[in-house]
């Protein structure tokens, strides 16, 4: 990929996240003013997850900013997991959120209180939803499509947001409907624990690949038909690939066995043409490949 098409890429991907930022600020007045009007905590613990969302998201723009940054003395394999140290503040974020939800949710359990206004309420918040699931399903094509750590885990965070605000929206339709304002702090309560399932999710899969985890299946596939493709043409043999994924960036180490009277510049070019291939086919891609004489 050239400088030109990784710039172009990387204005891409900030203007998701800035896409994501204005979704977060206009989904908190939103349902803001639905908790200010109606009174109630469920509305409340809406409005503390899009205020997550919004946290998240301008860590996110930072991350995906620092990502893109080239290699340096210091870090000779760039700034890739930078986009996993954001999915990990999320993931932190959400436990914070999730926090003060069910401790909001359990005083006012003890202590109903009627809801007022409810109708305009549901249709604010009705908005707020339909706002997020619009970017929240934007933002997940384009974490797939450009390999955004980031840009998928803030996805999928409104997306969580989008049924959790579908699950109030229905809590609170039945405590207008049945009267009965327990209600509102049990749905409060089943929004925080549901918030804390998703914040464990996401700590788990940014731990995970901060600790060097292999490519995804998918990728491997690609490589495995490039390799095999290789075989054929020019009668090398491999040792099992090894791979690691760095936010948009991918690395492969390869160990290629060749004829032991073969010159080294001919098993150095045969390399270049097997990295150009792989890059071809598995774009942000780096390969170092060891040759040996075969056995």
């Amino acid at each position: 990929m050239s400088d030109s098409d990784k710039n172009s890429e990387q204005k891409i991907l900030e203007r998701f996240m800035l896409l994501s930022i204005g979704a977060a600020i206009l989904t908190i007045l939103l349902k803001a003013f639905a908790t200010v009007i109606t009174g109630s905590v469920g509305f409340l613990s809406d409005a503390l997850e899009s205020g997550v969302n919004l946290v998240a998201a301008i860590v996110a723009l930072i991350a995906i900013k620092i990502a893109a940054k080239p290699a340096d003395h210091n870090h000779n394999f760039g700034h890739g997991k930078s986009e996993y140290v954001s999915a990990l503040v999320e993931g932190a974020m959400i436990f914070v959120a999730a926090g003060m939800i069910i401790y909001t949710a359990v005083e006012r359990l003890f202590a109903p209180q009627p809801l007022e206004q409810v109708g305009i309420g549901l249709l604010l918040s009705v908005i707020a939803t339909v706002v997020n699931l619009g970017v929240g399903l934007a933002l997940i094509r384009g974490g797939k499509k450009y390999r955004s750590a980031a840009l998928n885990a803030d996805g999928h965070h409104l997306m969580t947001d989008v049924w959790t605000t579908v699950g109030v929206l229905v809590g609170i339709a039945a405590v207008w409907l049945t009267g009965w304002h327990w209600l509102d702090p049990v749905i409060a309560l089943l929004v925080g624990v549901n918030i804390m399932w998703t914040g464990y999710t996401l700590l788990k899969s940014s731990l995970s690949n901060l600790i060097s985890e292999a490519l995804p299946e998918e990728d491997v596939k690609v490589l495995d038909t490039v390799l095999d493709k290789f075989i054929a043409d020019h009668g090398v043999t491999f040792a099992p690939a090894r791979t690691v994924a760095s936010g948009r960036n991918r690395f492969v180490y390869l160990t290629m066995e060749v004829p032991g009277d073969w010159t080294v510049d001919h098993a150095h070019d045969l390399a270049d043409e097997l990295e150009v291939r792989i890059h071809e086919a598995l774009p942000n891609s780096e390969t170092m490949i060891h040759t040996e004489p075969a056995q």
